[in-house]
């Protein structure tokens, strides 16, 4: 039986994010549901100058994550479809990552208000006790904002900011680099095998010459 890993984009600023967590999920060989809202959609075209629409979803997909997706099990489930699978827990799922996480996105789901497909599909997530990551781009925060993600995290969520790490590739780290480590880290939380980025080993000063299909420094061996 098909059981998809449901990746839920907003409209906050960061969808290289989203786009490096898709293509770990199909590398590891996972199924993949993806959403996008119509904020999103707006953030996908000014970061990247590629639409998202649902009639051509497969090809702007394909373009934006610049890979042919003849092979991949993923499927797309527009925003505004209340009536989608993801929006009942009786459709098997593994677990959903929203990536990036607007503030808007996540006080939505921590007071229940469903307002779209992807707000839905993730209290369905929490209810059915699966597996939920959001990752919040946003910076500074408010004290509203801080609630809505205390009361994701005790509804069962991780709650994993996009705050990348430097000690795989250095100070010098690419912004490829960076962004593979934020979707590395989302991968750890979901339980889903990665080579992203070169694990911490004890050891300051640890050699970082070594190159990776990312760039300089990133062991994906």
């Amino acid at each position: 039986m098909r059981e998809p890993w449901v990746v839920g984009v907003s409209g906050a600023s960061g969808t290289p994010y989203a786009a490096a967590v898709v293509r770990a999920l199909l590398d590891a060989g996972a199924a993949v549901d993806l959403i996008v809202s119509r904020a999103a959609r707006l953030t996908v075209l000014d970061e990247t100058g590629r639409p998202f629409r649902d009639g051509h979803w497969a090809d702007d997909l394909a373009a934006w994550l610049g890979r042919d997706l003849t092979d991949a099990d993923v499927r797309h489930w527009p925003a505004g479809d209340l009536a989608a699978g993801p929006s009942s827990g009786s459709y098997r799922v593994r677990g959903m990552v929203v990536v990036p996480a607007s503030t808007a996105a996540c006080a939505g789901i921590a007071i229940g208000l469903s307002k779209d497909l992807l707000q839905r599909a993730a209290e369905v997530n929490l209810k059915e006790r699966r597996p939920v990551v959001l990752v919040p781009r946003e910076t500074p925060v408010t004290r509203s904002h801080l609630e809505h993600l205390i009361a994701l995290h005790d509804a069962g969520a991780v709650v994993l900011p996009a705050s990348p790490g430097f000690y795989g590739a250095g100070a010098s780290a690419s912004a490829a680099q960076l962004v593979d480590f934020v979707a590395g880290k989302v991968l750890d939380a979901l339980g889903v095998p990665h080579t992203l980025f070169r694990r911490w080993s004890g050891e300051l000063a640890a050699d970082r010459s070594r190159s990776g299909p990312a760039g300089p420094g990133v062991d994906r061996t």
